[in-house]
């Protein structure tokens, strides 16, 4: 068997090779852990769902009380109570629709107060979220209470 003796060149391209090949297998490691957390996803539109569907809950949520309640008092309802059960139905609606769309919708800590008697004022906390984001939003808004 021949054998020959490493020269210090050789020793040198054997210790470069040796470097390489860790460093190829950390930055493996390293790219394989960004993929994991995520961070080389793009940003996807459909991410801003929670953003948008809370616009659009504190542009509606007002007249659709409104509207409830009126057709509460109509009924023959006093206007405090009838505001709570228009913001009830509006909150089980807006609770569905959000089911459809894949978002949650939330109304909570709500509080009624009929500050005179043509006015209601209603707060609340509205949490809208998906499965990336949450947000949480106080609400406030009056209602007119109709005079029959």
């Amino acid at each position: 068997m021949r054998s020959t003796p490493l020269s210090d060149s050789q020793a040198g391209q054997m210790l470069l090779a040796t470097g390489v090949v860790l460093l190829m297998s950390l930055l493996s490691m390293a790219i394989f852990g960004v993929k994991v957390a995520g961070l080389t996803l793009p940003h996807e539109p459909a991410s801003d769902d929670v953003i948008d569907t809370t616009e659009q809950v504190l542009e509606s949520i007002q007249p659709l009380t409104q509207a409830r309640m009126n057709l509460w008092t109509d009924g023959g309802l006093e206007p405090l109570e009838a505001a709570e059960l228009g913001f009830d139905t509006v909150h089980d609606d807006l609770l569905h629709h959000g089911e459809l769309r894949g978002v949650e919708i939330k109304l909570t800590n709500l509080v009624l107060n009929q500050t005179d008697a043509d006015t209601i004022q209603v707060n609340a906390e509205l949490g809208v979220s998906d499965g990336e984001a949450m947000l949480s939003y106080d609400v406030s808004f009056t209602l007119d209470v109709q005079s029959s």
